[in-house]
């Protein structure tokens, strides 16, 4: 995916960016990033660490700056420090060296002000032409500092013969008239012509200083503004002609099977000089994947400008109702203008205001022996957790965020072509990880039969319910249903576990969606999550793993990547990339982006074999694709979200209190609600007492179901009862046995508004919703609902 477009470089600007740095020959180049400000040149090896570690600095003032090739160059000090520097590309490479050069005069000019030295420094001129008018310059600076000395000149000889005025005047002041007045007269007179004299010429010297000054501040503004403009031309110039050899050594490289000394970016003698098809050769407008991260399957290259100007159905295999002309629209273009909902078309307007804030998250302390003493002599499954590693929301809320973004289904439902919207099916997939990545608070489990309906019918055109239908292993059921042609079910469990740093935690469980007017069904799971500095250290998450989706009508695929983090990747963060197929395996879209910011999506023109080797040695599949169209977008977190466990403008309305919903749902759930007032204290004292409560109701269950399987125990614990035996000892003659149920066999709970079946898409046990809830709620009749709270 292609970096944003740094802006150009101004004197004096900050100027920030990646650079790939040498440091050995084992690593090789590695990517960081550097800051310019105030004459410095700093480095850290992310973007988070410029507020507590600087891995190095450099002074401009007395620096060298060399260029060595198209995107390499080296800044010396003099031998103590040297920074052997790659840009990703030669357009880049000359904004970092225009501002380096800019920096470094000005860092000059203040050194040599700041030492008092009376020497004028001027930037160092490049180019043609740059000696002429750099001799230019400083014949104006010599004259105009002639000028300022006649004037302190002046200022001086003001100052001796005003003196020499005020005494004669002060003598004046004291003679008699007699014989020496008419002396002191002549010499008084003699003393006003010369401070006349005196005076007369600093005003004509600084008249004179005052029109050259304005004559050439005229003149350099007319030559600064003529240096810009040049400027900006031949950076336009610079990055046309990079495009085009880019162009150029691709299609030779699409052309023609590179051999491995040529297509593995080997690091040279200096390590300075990566192989052909290296990520830093890549243009930043078409630059889709880093073609030298061994971890990619494919590289995206821009097609041919012939598949610009004609339709190259016949050449890409893809239909020809999509279009490739330039007068048709593209795949983003087409579904946003006949979608009128789309946020760029049309902004809803939402019939109930919604809150935007909810309290401030309290800042309390955690005491970890209180929590350890607590456990002592206690079973682990009864060990109550404090509320202060949750947030105010429970798992079934955090599972209707998964339709913060439903536009992209409402689009999906719009597209003529399934390829089409499996690229939206896609983007919603990975839409729904975007809330996760600051929110390191757990949701709480909910209780079972506890519920959650998200109505947003009129606002928004689709309903959601949220059901929890199993507790051992804890397993929630959802359905969401719009008007406008789409549902969305899934049942997901979690698996976790625990390895020292991290805590892996792994869905289990398919997600439907079915458009009803196409009948196209797609389904997918959702990959693994990892929480880092579980023991020691902030708190931060990450998504790995691949997902398949897999349309069940047409045999349509889409295989997305969701690359982990590594702390040695030149890659951005957070990246997920993706190609969509049809049933015979060919590529028609490319997608990438990252889960917590947007996705794009590219229409292959052509593939073929001929790129760097993988990692397993097989060549990588090159596609030639056309200009990359964003299909979703993060929209920016509220203010002070920092403050709301980074909740989300939907996430802030999910525990908002309403009417007419269920006696069950998660919004009555009085820990929840006392930790959301920032009440944490009376939120650990009801959390614990739901869940004995909890543990009492399943017990009963048991008890009934035992009952209900041998009438004859049946018999016995009536008789039992009778007797004067303690009740914790009836309950542990009568209990059955806990390792039937956990097991993965359900207790005798059945779900309100789920029933248990077997999936006919995926051959797995699943809850799919039965119908009644939304009827129900209408009658506003919720009798057969169970007391849980």
């Amino acid at each position: 995916m292609s970096e944003p477009k740094a802006p150009t470089p101004a004197p004096g600007d900050t100027y920030k960016g990646w650079l790939f740095k040498w440091t050995n020959y084992i690593k090789g180049y590695q990517r960081r990033w550097f800051v310019l400000s105030n004459g410095l040149l700093s480095y850290y090896r992310t973007q988070a660490e410029m507020g507590h570690t600087c891995r190095g600095t450099i002074n401009l003032a007395t620096a060298n700056i060399a260029v060595e090739d198209s995107c390499n160059f080296v800044i010396s000090n003099g031998g103590t420090q040297t920074y052997h520097l790659k840009a990703s590309s030669e357009v880049e490479r000359q904004r970092w060296i225009t501002a380096l050069e800019l920096a470094k005069a000005k860092a000059f000019r203040m050194q040599a002000e700041s030492d008092d030295s009376g020497d004028e420094s001027t930037p160092p001129a490049a180019g043609q032409g740059g000696g002429a008018r750099n001799s230019e310059v400083q014949s104006t600076l010599r004259t105009l500092g002639s000028k300022v000395e006649d004037l302190s000149t002046c200022n001086d000889l003001i100052a001796k013969h005003g003196s020499a005025l005020q005494r004669s005047l002060s003598e004046l002041e004291g003679v008699r008239l007699g014989g020496e007045t008419s002396e002191k007269i002549r010499q008084v007179t003699e003393r006003a012509t010369l401070f006349r004299i005196t005076s007369n010429a600093m005003i004509n010297a600084c008249r004179d200083f005052l029109a050259l000054a304005q004559a050439h501040s005229k003149r350099w503004q007319k030559a600064l503004q003529a240096e810009r403009e040049q400027r900006v031309r031949l950076e336009e110039t610079l990055e046309q002609l990079a495009k085009q050899h880019n162009h150029l050594e691709r299609a030779f490289r699409g052309a023609t099977v590179l051999p491995p000394s040529q297509s593995n970016p080997a690091i040279d003698s200096k390590g300075s000089v990566p192989g052909k098809g290296d990520a830093s050769d890549e243009d930043e407008e078409n630059e889709f994947f880093d073609a030298c991260e061994d971890v990619q399957e494919f590289i995206t290259v821009p097609a041919d400008p012939k598949y610009h100007r004609r339709s190259g159905s016949n050449v890409s295999g893809i239909s020809s109702e999509m279009g490739m002309d330039d007068g048709t629209t593209s795949l983003d273009e087409q579904s946003m203008a006949s979608n009128p909902e789309s946020p760029q078309s049309q902004e809803v307007v939402p019939v109930r205001k919604r809150r935007t804030r909810i309290p401030d998250k309290p800042n309390y302390s955690l005491n970890l022996w209180s929590i350890m003493k607590n456990c002592i002599g206690k079973e682990l499954s009864k060990i109550p957790m404090p509320v202060n590693f949750n947030e105010p929301l429970s798992m079934l809320q955090r599972l209707s965020e998964d339709l913060e973004y439903y536009e992209l289904l409402d689009r999906g439902a719009k597209c003529q072509s399934s390829l089409e919207q499996m690229c939206y099916v896609a983007a919603f997939t990975v839409s729904s990880y975007s809330t996760t990545v600051h929110r390191t608070g757990k949701p709480f489990n909910p209780l079972l039969g506890e519920t959650f309906e998200l109505d947003r019918l009129q606002e928004s055109g689709y309903r959601s319910l949220c059901e929890q239908v199993s507790h051992h292993p804890p397993a929630a059921a959802h359905h969401a249903i719009s008007e406008r042609g789409w549902t969305l079910r899934q049942e997901i469990a979690l698996a976790s576990k625990f390895r020292g740093k991290y805590l892996s935690i792994m869905p289990l469980g398919s997600i439907h969606c079915i458009f009803e007017k196409s009948n196209n069904h797609y389904t997918w799971k959702k990959v693994t999550t990892t929480v880092h500095n579980i023991i020691v250290g902030k708190l931060w998450i990450d998504q790995s793993g691949e997902i398949d989706i897999v349309n069940h009508r047409t045999g349509d695929r889409c295989h997305l990547k969701f690359a982990p983090y590594s702390y040695f990747s030149r890659d951005v963060a957070r990246k997920v990339t993706g190609v969509v197929t049809d049933k015979d395996g060919k590529a028609h879209y490319v997608l990438s982006g990252t889960w917590d910011e947007k996705m794009e999506c590219s229409r292959v023109m052509q593939s073929s074999r001929g790129g760097e080797n993988g990692a397993d040695g097989r060549q990588k599949t090159v596609y030639q694709t056309l200009k990359a169209k964003e299909l979703w977008r993060k929209t920016p977190l509220p203010e002070g979200a920092e403050n709301m466990y980074y909740f989300s403008t939907l996430a802030l309305t999910l525990n908002e209190p309403e009417e007419g919903v269920a006696p069950t749902d998660s919004r009555k759930r009085p820990d929840q609600r006392l930790m959301e007032q920032g009440r944490w204290e009376e939120a650990n004292a009801e959390k614990q007492r739901l869940e004995e409560k909890q543990r009492t109701a399943r017990r009963e269950r048991e008890r009934e179901a035992n009952r209900s399987a041998n009438p004859e125990e049946a018999l016995i614990e009536d008789s039992i009862s009778d007797s004067p035996l303690k009740t914790e000892e009836v309950e542990i003659a009568t209990e059955p046995s806990e390792t039937t149920d956990k097991s993965g066999h359900q207790d005798s709970y059945k779900a309100m508004w789920f029933d248990r079946c077997v999936d006919p898409m995926t051959g797995e046990p699943t809850h799919i919703y039965r119908g009644g809830y939304w009827e129900t709620k209408e009658q506003g009749n919720w009798d057969s609902c169970p007391d849980i709270f």
